[in-house]
């Protein structure tokens, strides 16, 4: 580590804790948005109904966590719902 200080020590390690965390949940959300634009584009739209909930869910966990902002997660959400609704 290249900080001398015992608490900017610290803030490296969080930091890199912390980074870890959201590039994990990050990865897991474009995972589940993947799948479901999959289902949609195999045009099963049961199965991309359901996929699109789970995203939701994580999209929501995600901004609940700090990971993304609210809005972006409320944004994203939207603009799914709106394509499976238009190829419906």
């Amino acid at each position: 580590m290249l900080a001398n200080i015992k608490s900017a020590q610290k803030r490296i390690l969080v930091t890199a804790k912390n980074t870890a965390a959201n590039r994990m949940i990050k990865s897991q959300l474009k995972t589940a948005i993947r799948r479901f634009e999959e289902a949609l584009e195999s045009e099963n739209y049961d199965e991309a109904k359901t996929r699109l909930k789970f995203v939701e869910k994580k999209l929501y966990q995600a901004a609940a966590k700090g990971t993304i902002h609210k809005a972006r997660a409320s944004r994203k959400i939207s603009r799914l719902a709106k394509r499976l609704n238009k190829a419906i």
